[in-house]
Formats: C-alpha cells, sequence, structure tokens
C-alpha cells in the first residue's frame, strides 16, 4: 500500500502544471488510485462448491471438487518474473517451479491451491485458519489430498 501512495505523491510532485498537461496527471493520479483501490478491494471467500478470489474489476475461483495440493507458498520463491509481473491487470504469472498460475495477493507469503488449468496464488490474513478451513471443505467434498498444508492431521502423520 506504501508504494501505491508514494506513486501517487510522485505523480503530484513531478507532474504538476506548468511542467506537463494537466490531463496527464491527472490520469497518471487516476491510474495509482484505481490500482490501490484494487488492492484494498482483495478478499477470498470459501462457499459450497468453490474458493473465490475477488478484488474490483476481475477474480478468480477454483471448484472445490477439483482442488488437488494446497501448499503454504511464497511468492519470491515461485515467481521469476519479481515484482513486475504482479502488475498484470489478470494476475497470471509464471513460475520456473511450476509453470503459470493466477495470482491475488495481498502479501508475498500465502497458499498455492491447485485446482483446475492453472494453480492459484492467495494471500489472506490468516494463511493457517484459512488453510485449514480450505482443506476441511475439499477433503469433506473427495477426501485427503497428497499435498495439504491445511490438513492437521495429515501433517502430524507425516512428521512421525
Amino acid at each position: 500500500m506504501g508504494f501505491y501512495l508514494f506513486l501517487l505523491l510522485l505523480v503530484l510532485l513531478f507532474l504538476r502544471p506548468p511542467a506537463t498537461n494537466v490531463y496527464a496527471a491527472v490520469l497518471l493520479g487516476a491510474l495509482v488510485v484505481l490500482f490501490l483501490v484494487r488492492y484494498l478491494s482483495t478478499s477470498y471467500v470459501i462457499d459450497g462448491e468453490y474458493l473465490r478470489a475477488w478484488r474490483l474489476l476481475g477474480g478468480q475461483k477454483a471448484r472445490l471438487k477439483d482442488v488437488r495440493r494446497i501448499e503454504f507458498a511464497s511468492l519470491r520463491d515461485l515467481s521469476a518474473t519479481g515484482f513486475w509481473g504482479s502488475w498484470g491487470w489478470r494476475g497470471r504469472m509464471w513460475s520456473p517451479r511450476i509453470g503459470r498460475f493466477d495470482s491475488i495477493y495481498t502479501e508475498t507469503k500465502g497458499i498455492l491451491v491447485t485446482a483446475g488449468d492453472f494453480p492459484l496464488y492467495i494471500s489472506p490474513v490468516d494463511l493457517e485458519g484459512f488453510a485449514q478451513e480450505l482443506s476441511r471443505r475439499v477433503r469433506s467434498l473427495g477426501g485427503r489430498l497428497m499435498s495439504d498444508s491445511g490438513d492437521e492431521a495429515a501433517v502430524t502423520e507425516g512428521a512421525a
């Protein structure tokens, strides 16, 4: 969030009249505000059928029946695209480890949910609690997963 505010400050300081066109400054300022509002609107919901990751003017959903993996992940470890990959409107990124994936996140530490054609990277506030609830709902539909960071029983069995 701080970066968006910094960009807005730069627009206000360096793109003011008479140095530049007023319309260009207003357009750039509005674009930065749009991205900030989009970032702040990010939310995640698990309902009876889907995991929905939403933000202003877009989102993704993963069918719970199709979930194959729930893993804790770090965006820094996944992505070779770094900072610039996250600026895409759709959130499609590429990783040398897993290939293409979708991302709707606010933090670099999150959960990678593998379901459907592309994995989905999300970053809910309570990572462990969200992973446990997602795991519980997925297991109630189709049993245990081969990789499930939210399944406390599977994690405990694996450690023993």
